[in-house]
């Protein structure tokens, strides 16, 4: 499937511009139209009753969405440029709500979804709360990028964390638009076990052939690394082989409708260094 429509989430923090110069990348060698949401999410401050209490409290919320109004014209302003820029097809799209559901309802409509990492130092309205709503209230792939440092150019390398489960299988299928821009892709197993109903005899040898038959060159590596964890196997490969993306299952469990990313993956999400791509 090629992708013909990109959900492209645009606060106003700094990393947002670092985000669109891998979207708007990603939009113009696929030939997708672009999508740029960014949402206003005006909580309602917590203030000690008093008189007048009402009156201070519509002013301030009156000067915060001027604030946050300034700000979204501001990203409008950067997004709009790189399309005529790049004379890539795309829509602003403004929307005043709560963020994780606003996300989930229009993310379901992209072919891919591309977030930023969480900063633990720069709160935002959603937080993780935002991934885990992309990948589990939408069916759709997303591409999480890291705050710190989003490829200076096109991605050339990927890793596909290969475990042989539904996840990763939904993720290497979801993947297959950004994999057929790559020059190379690895196939990492991570202490695989050579059984009929997972791996197979020969661990990350049929992924391998499928996505050849797609005409991608795959590499497939194995790895065993008993006394370090799983995600850490995967960062020090990506570091190694100056891998840009990784591609991986989503995991997780819902309870009382609040979704819990798994260890491994909320390991990963923490210490990325280059973007990821996870379908659940």
């Amino acid at each position: 499937m090629a992708l013909k429509e990109i959900l492209l989430h645009l606060d106003a923090a700094a990393p947002a511009a670092a985000r669109l110069d891998l979207a708007a990348g990603i939009a113009r060698r696929s030939g997708a139209h672009l999508v740029g949401l960014h949402m206003l999410d005006l909580a309602v401050p917590i203030m000690a009753g008093d008189v007048g209490g009402g009156a201070a409290l519509a002013g301030l919320m009156e000067e915060m969405r001027g604030e946050a109004v300034a700000e979204a014209e501001r990203v409008q302003a950067m997004f709009e440029e790189r399309l005529a820029r790049d004379g890539i097809s795309g829509e602003w799209r403004l929307l005043e709500g709560a963020t994780v559901p606003l996300l989930a309802e229009n993310g379901r409509y992209a072919d891919l979804i591309i977030l930023g990492q969480t900063d633990p130092d720069v709160p935002r309205p959603g937080g993780r709360a935002l991934i885990e709503a992309a990948l589990f209230e939408t069916g759709r792939p997303v591409l999480v990028v890291p705050y710190a440092a989003a490829p200076a150019g096109p991605m050339r390398h990927a890793l596909i964390a290969w475990n042989a489960s539904r996840e990763a299988s939904r993720a290497v299928h979801d993947a297959l638009p950004l994999l057929k821009l790559m020059e190379r892709v690895t196939v990492l197993v991570v202490e695989p076990e050579a059984t009929p109903d997972t791996h197979g005899q020969e661990p990350g040898a049929d992924i391998a052939r499928h996505l050849a038959r797609h005409g991608l060159k795959v590499e497939v590596q194995r790895a065993v690394a008993p006394d370090i964890s799983v995600a850490d196997v995967i960062l020090n490969t990506m570091a190694e082989q100056s891998a840009d993306l990784l591609v991986m299952g989503g995991y997780g469990h819902s309870r009382l409708r609040e979704f819990m990313l798994g260890g491994a993956t909320r390991s990963l999400l923490g210490a990325m260094t280059a973007p990821v791509l996870m379908a659940h």
